[in-house]
């Protein structure tokens, strides 16, 4: 099974990291934190650090099913300015790979040109930055290859999401039921 991505940002915001982390193993999907540095200690916006499983210099991202963008701030404002990370991000949409972002996040695709002609949501404040996009204001936005969330509060429902795009509706049901959610 490929392996998915979640990159992680000095000042991210910790529910949405780990939450998405959180149920993409209980999904059984293959996940890995992924410091954007060459420091593996990652601290949060809420000052919760986390201990990265590999830096982006190391990683491979050839076989990547997922490459996910937590928010928070200056989580976000510290991504977008990783030159890595756009490269990274360019090839796998080019490639038609799945990208998901949520919360302020979205902005660093927006910037990217990989939202253009997608609809797409964020954090409220952020919406002029999603170069290309259709502004939707939906809690979660599923077009295509892309998942894009509006915040914290919609860190389940956007990692649900992204379960159910890579394996059906029944097994995120599942992961939801199991959590006490529906």
């Amino acid at each position: 099974m490929k392996k998915s991505f979640v990159f992680m940002a000095e000042g991210f915001e910790e529910i949405e990291a780990l939450t998405v982390v959180d149920m993409l193993r209980r999904a059984a999907m293959p996940v890995s934190m992924v410091s954007i540095t060459d420091e593996y200690d990652v601290q949060g916006a809420h000052g919760v650090t986390i201990l990265a499983d590999e830096t982006i210099s190391e990683a491979d991202f050839s076989d990547a099913e997922w490459l996910i963008l937590p928010g928070g701030m200056p989580g976000s404002s510290n991504l977008g300015a990783c030159a890595p990370l756009a490269e990274i991000l360019k090839a796998q949409n080019e490639a038609g790979g799945y990208i998901a972002a949520i919360c302020a996040a979205p902005f660093v695709l927006g910037q990217n040109g990989i939202l253009k002609g997608k609809r797409a949501t964020c954090y409220p404040g952020f919406e002029d930055r999603l170069t290309g996009a259709e502004y939707t204001a939906a809690q979660v936005e599923r077009d295509g290859n892309i998942i894009t969330g509006n915040g914290p509060a919609q860190a389940i429902s956007f990692a649900a999401a992204i379960i159910e795009k890579s394996l059906g509706a029944p097994t995120a049901r599942r992961i939801l039921e199991g959590m006490m959610r529906i």
